[in-house]
């Protein structure tokens, strides 16, 4: 079989974990809709030039991101916070001069341009998931509804001019065509610019085996040196990178065009550590291959074991990461009865692929389960703060990251 060749750079990938089947993890269906419901097959691997760590299959954008698309960045204090701090920067420094612009890509529903907006500064948020712009567009966000690629970003240059800072969170990682991303970016971004994204960190995936960071909407793992790698090949420079402990642990990555700006230590210092540790040499990726295939061995036995001595599991968060662990694991309604969700959108419904009933985290106590596998994990301390009167009334969190335990 030819290998697969790199989006970054053509290189060859080498493969190093299969998920086997799954489906859209944002796809929750009603239960009468599940004829027909989208599979693929969810494989990860590295490219043996780039080291860009990188989905096998790609699934169709339009599939994910479309008006129904649930997933809220206000859904979370944590965030709200995050967001919130992060405009507060760019108002403070890179938004300072005359007349500012900044663009955000994948703005969600606006939580961060709103403080930008309040701020009375130029932005626009370019947010192709219909339903959450609209949300944002209520917020007093300016926003653009198309997918970001180098056709919109000569549109928005045309309209506004160059931005001083573009920015994506949690959102270019999940595009496949980056090469059409970072030429609109050098399109559209001023000459001493930034383009500032976070996003999760591999390093963090393959340490914390946070294995169910990989899903669909999660194309690209980046690391400062396949970030490095790919910025260059697009006349950008990696200036600085910031490790954050949002969402399991991201790194916030400033790319700059070519000679810019001065680059900072912490970049040398971040490749040099994921270098010496081996980061993406296959006997690491193996070794978290193995350990993926022991937390599934674990949490299956748990979840039997359970339901031998009649004790009740729910779940706690219907996230998009949940439906790699719940169909890379082939749990059902038979080991998990529900998964409790503060998301309107999805209660009601069930879960993509093992087609778990979502219900309202409000009935989380009617009654109270033996205990509760928590999806939402990296939002653990939010939620456990929250559901005290869950551990006070005898009920145990079962966690998977990094290995099996109970909490």
């Amino acid at each position: 079989m030819p290998a697969t060749p790199c989006r970054v750079c053509s290189g060859p990938v080498r493969e190093f974990f299969d998920f086997g089947e799954q489906p859209l993890s944002d796809a929750f269906p009603l239960p009468d809709q599940l004829d027909g419901e989208f599979s693929f097959r969810l494989a990860i691997g590295c490219c043996e030039s780039c080291s860009m760590v990188q989905l096998m299959e790609e699934v169709p954008r339009d599939r994910m991101f479309h008006e129904d698309y649930p997933y809220l960045s206000n859904g979370s204090a944590v965030m709200r916070d995050h967001f919130r701090a992060v405009a507060s920067r760019f108002l403070r420094d890179e938004l300072a001069g005359p007349d500012p612009f900044i663009v955000e890509l994948g703005c969600n529903d606006g939580t961060m341009l709103r403080t930008v907006a309040d701020a009375g500064v130029r932005h626009l948020g370019v947010e192709p998931s219909g339903g959450v712009a609209d949300l944002a567009a209520a917020r007093g966000v300016r926003v653009d509804k198309r997918f970001f690629e180098a056709e919109t970003a000569r549109d928005i240059l045309a309209a506004d001019g160059s931005a001083d800072v573009i920015y994506a969170a949690n959102t270019l990682c999940h595009i496949p065509y980056i090469d059409s991303i970072l030429r609109g970016v050098d399109e559209l971004l001023a000459p001493s610019g930034v383009f500032v994204f976070e996003d999760p960190y591999f390093a963090e995936i393959v340490r914390r085996t946070s294995f169910d960071q990989i899903y669909d909407e999660h194309f690209f793992f980046f690391t400062a040196r396949s970030v490095r790698a790919m910025a260059a090949r697009h006349g950008l420079e990696l200036v600085d990178v910031e490790e954050l402990p949002v969402h399991g642990g991201e790194v916030r990555y400033t790319l700059a065009r070519t000679g810019a700006r001065e680059i900072s230590p912490a970049v040398g210092a971040l490749i040099e550590r994921e270098t010496r540790s081996g980061l993406t040499d296959p006997t690491t990726l193996d070794a978290f291959a193995a350990r993926v295939n022991q937390i599934r061995t674990d949490l299956l036995a748990f979840l039997r074991a359970e339901k031998a001595a009649g004790r009740p599991v729910v779940g706690y968060g219907a996230t998009a990461k949940s439906a790699t662990v719940l169909n890379f694991c082939g749990i059902g309604p038979d080991l998990i009865s529900h998964v409790f969700d503060t998301t309107p959108a999805k209660q009601g419904r069930l879960t993509p692929g093992s087609h778990i009933p979502v219900r309202p985290a409000e009935e989380f106590a009617d009654p109270y389960p033996a205990h509760a596998v928590l999806f939402a994990w990296n939002h653990a301390e939010e939620i456990l703060a929250k559901e005290t009167a869950f551990r006070e009334a005898g009920g145990r969190w079962v966690l998977y990251v990094p290995e099996l335990h109970v909490r």
